[in-house]
């Protein structure tokens, strides 16, 4: 399995020249992927399936162990047996290996292998090559904020990020259709991930109560496998990370009071230059340009920027056939990056949603928050019941 996947059973190492890169020393005893199998005294419905708003029980399914000396583990697996005779995988991987496809791709390989296949129906690419960029005089800014114009919340300091959760909302069909009817327009069709984006934005900026002339950022994760403008695709198999950033930034009172059409419009148009061949070589060249000078880790954990990726199309529970047993809930566990405050992902619906007919066509929302300011985000999500 892991000559297949190769990079995961090493050590990544940040060098001095400010890259990472992985260690793979197959006579260390720091080779290998680190497994933990664990049973738990109870049954996955007493857990509700991990279906809950609340998902923090979430941490305590995934391998949270701490990497030795300046090293990290590129994977760590997690499987947890209960008394109902199901389980969970825990996976968790660094997102400077892969992205959620690539993931998704090696999720799959090993339910396939754990079935009897001798190889994986998709086989692995590394060809990690074609996404190196060159050194570039004109780079893209790796913050386009900086210390002095961010802005605060009176809910997020240093001495109260334990009390940051994340959470789960369910964003139904007929909700997402009255948001959309109310931003239709003759010339622009928007999309679900635009208006919801859009609208929860400008919602956690309300939630988190931010500093009203201060500046708030959307960074929008966007995958160039197969979308971006005259630039080559990526062969079939490649699992590598191929995820670039789209950034809109806007003042909180300018989120505020423009109207949602026009942030959403602002949205579509970065998403359009973000797939634009120009956009996505830059994008790269930065990435080798630039060194992380903590800046934009420090604003993020602001609670002034919203970090949106979309799972709903990564495959994670398409096609998998585990012999018997159903996948009936797959969701991010609330660790590490997943659990600062600026984090917020767009899910599918899960398998118990299938008996409930109003999410047909919706969608979970995974969001991180402070406790206090969740009840005005839940307000702010159930208004879409009443939009006209």
């Amino acid at each position: 399995m892991f000559l297949l996947f190769a990079c995961f059973v090493g050590r990544l190492v940040r060098h001095a020249d400010g890259k990472f890169r992985v260690n793979a020393n197959t006579n260390s005893t720091e080779f290998g992927v680190p497994f933990l199998e664990a049973t738990a005294n109870c049954t996955l419905s007493s857990l509700h399936y991990l279906d809950n708003t609340n998902t923090e029980i979430a941490k305590d399914l995934v391998l949270d162990i701490p990497s030795p000396q300046d090293k990290s583990y590129p994977l760590v697996l997690m499987v947890t047996k209960f008394l109902c005779g199901g389980f969970t995988i825990g996976m968790g991987m660094s997102h400077a290996i892969c992205d959620g496809f690539g993931a998704s791709q090696f999720f799959k390989a090993i339910v396939e292998l754990a079935r009897g296949r001798t190889e994986p129906s998709v086989k692995p690419v590394w060809e990690r090559e074609k996404q190196v960029g060159t050194i570039t005089t004109q780079p893209f800014p790796q913050c386009p904020m900086d210390r002095e114009s961010v802005a605060f919340s009176p809910f997020v300091n240093q001495n109260n990020i334990e009390n940051i959760k994340q959470y789960c909302f369910k964003v139904e069909g007929e909700m997402i259709t009255r948001l959309r009817m109310s931003l239709m327009n003759e010339k622009i069709r928007f999309t679900t991930f635009e208006v919801l984006a859009g609208y929860v934005w400008r919602s956690r900026a309300r939630a988190l109560e931010l500093s009203s002339n201060d500046k708030t950022m959307l960074n929008v994760l966007v995958g160039i496998r197969r979308k971006s403008m005259d630039y080559d695709t990526l062969p079939k198999g490649y699992y590598g990370n191929s995820t670039i950033d789209a950034k809109v930034v806007l003042k909180v009172n300018e989120l505020n009071k423009m109207p949602l059409y026009e942030t959403v419009k602002l949205i579509k148009e970065t998403k359009y230059i973000a797939f634009t061949v120009d956009y996505v070589k830059n994008s790269i060249n930065s990435l080798e340009t630039n060194q992380d000078d903590g800046l934009s880790m420090e604003l993020e954990a602001s609670g002034a920027v919203t970090v949106l990726t979309e799972w709903k199309h990564l495959g994670f529970q398409e096609n998998l056939d585990f012999g018997g047993y159903e996948l009936v809930n797959f969701l991010p566990a609330p660790c590490k990056m997943l659990a600062t405050v600026d984090a917020c992902i767009f899910s599918s619906p899960n398998k118990l949603d299938d008996l409930d007919p109003s999410m047909d066509g919706g969608v979970r929302i995974f969001t991180s928050l402070p406790v206090a300011a969740m009840p005005k985000f839940r307000d702010e999500i159930e208004a879409l019941r009443f939009l006209c």
